[in-house]
């Protein structure tokens, strides 16, 4: 692997991670959807794009998706789904530090088991 797929992996994990907790802070703000009428819900995505943690978190996972793009275009797409699956590693430590969440001994054993099943992709 050289240095350009690994940029494009740290990129793809970092900020496509990245942007998911930065909407999940966003919808945190807004709070939860209880009225799934049309006329609600379309209120709740125009409050959502006034929180700039929203366009913070949408353009990092656009930054992710085409950064998982051009790494497709030389990278065997059975090497590339299963590596970026460090993003839930990298998701649950975002959840755990970054929103204050609480993450289970049940889920850290999950991101450990996802972690070495990485290693067995880039090992074989």
């Amino acid at each position: 692997m050289n240095v350009r797929a690994v940029l494009c992996f740290v990129i793809i994990i970092c900020a496509g991670t990245g942007g998911e907790i930065a909407v999940s802070r966003a919808m945190k703000e807004i709070g939860e959807v209880h009225d799934f009428s049309p006329r609600n819900l379309v209120r709740v995505i125009q409050r959502a794009f006034r929180v700039g943690w929203m366009w913070f978190g949408v353009g990092l996972m656009a930054l992710g998706f085409f950064s998982l793009l051009m790494l497709l275009a030389f990278e065997n797409v059975s090497f590339v789904v299963p590596v970026t699956a460090l993003s839930y590693a990298v998701g649950a430590f975002g959840g755990k530090y970054l929103l204050g969440e609480r993450v289970t001994a049940a889920r850290w054993m999950g991101v450990l088991l996802v972690c070495l099943g990485v290693m067995l992709v880039c090992i074989g």
